[in-house]
């Protein structure tokens, strides 16, 4: 009978429930998170077993999916920590203008590195599977392509966080915040002029069909920002999980998991930027570059103030990021 239990228990199936802002055909919902999970599933031979909700079909919005992981609600999240605002500042050092340069592969390395030894205390409530970024951010407008500081000059731009907001602002346009799902249609109806956001957004988004032009920094140097992102577990399910079932999550988050992200970000960067008229692409590089690096230095200056009030030394967190990203390119 006992050897009966054992087996039992140990064929016993659990499901994991994860959850994201984004549709279910999306890149990282088809290409990443789902092959993640098949993974899981195969490994362990049918025990580890996901039930995913796209779209906040667990209800809330995308700034409550760090809680819904911390509180239960969901067994594992996909979500931009920044979008919790305040909630994890030592992460806001990544999302600074003008600091991380393009691209999955480099910017994951940065950014993972980053939190091994800056913003572990951010997430304590959490297991952590993976701290990411989206490629970095061009500029997507509508009526006309921005070249320089002053082409910024009274337009309003969708901001996916509190300091893309910032970012914006210091350039001189004038942020509205909302999240990816809002943007197209607030662009198409004249509300806002274009937004700051990641080419992989862009096919999923619909948002080719309604920006006509595409401003980018130049290749290798710093974008003008990032927006990070987390797939964060409850670490109350990923404890209650038996000890076989940790480890095949184990190996396949961390490391292994940044690269899978980096690796289908960046061929779906490629894929839009490509499929765009070579007319509508812009690059933003000599003087006019380093005019938008000079206005922008005192967004990072008033950051470093604010989290100073938090008991945090911002300089030591800029200067991390910083020295990591020198390294890396």
């Amino acid at each position: 009978m006992a050897m009966t239990g054992a087996v039992s228990a140990h064929a016993e199936t659990y499901t994991l429930k994860v959850a994201h802002f984004l549709p279910s055909t999306s890149n990282v919902q088809v290409n990443i998170i789902q092959p993640w999970c098949d993974q899981l599933r195969q490994e362990s031979q049918d025990r580890l077993q996901c039930q995913l909700y796209p779209s906040m079909q667990l209800g809330g919005t995308p700034a409550k999916l760090a809680d819904m992981a911390r509180n239960g609600v969901a067994d594992i999240v996909w979500t931009g920590p920044s979008y919790s605002a305040g909630k994890f500042p030592r992460v806001e050092a990544l999302e600074l203008p003008f600091v991380l340069p393009y691209g999955g592969k480099v910017g994951n390395k940065i950014i993972w590195d980053y939190y091994e030894q800056y913003a572990k205390e951010d997430f304590k409530d959490y297991k952590v599977l993976v701290i990411h970024g989206d490629g970095g951010m061009s500029l997507h407008t509508r009526g006309k392509p921005v070249q320089n500081l002053a082409d910024l000059t009274g337009l309003k731009l969708r901001a996916s966080s509190r300091t893309a907001a910032k970012t914006i602002e210091s350039l001189g346009a004038t942020p509205v915040s909302m999240p990816p799902a809002q943007m197209t249609e607030a662009i198409s109806k004249g509300v806002v002029d274009g937004a700051l956001a990641s080419w992989e957004v862009v096919p999923a988004t619909k948002l080719n069909e309604v920006t006509q032009y595409h401003s980018a920094t130049p290749a290798g140097q710093p974008a003008f920002g990032y927006t990070v992102l987390a797939m964060l577990m409850s670490q109350r399910k990923f404890d209650s999980l038996p000890k076989d079932l940790q480890a095949i999550i184990e190996r396949n988050s961390g490391k292994a998991l940044s690269e899978r992200f980096a690796n289908s970000w960046d061929n779906a960067m490629d894929r839009a930027h490509d499929a765009t008229p070579a007319q509508g692409l812009v690059e933003i590089n000599g003087a006019a570059y380093a005019d938008m690096q000079a206005a922008a230095a005192p967004a990072v200056d008033q950051w470093v103030k604010e989290v100073a009030g938090k008991g945090l030394d911002g300089q030591a967190l800029v200067d991390g990021v910083r020295k990591l990203s020198s390294a890396a390119q």
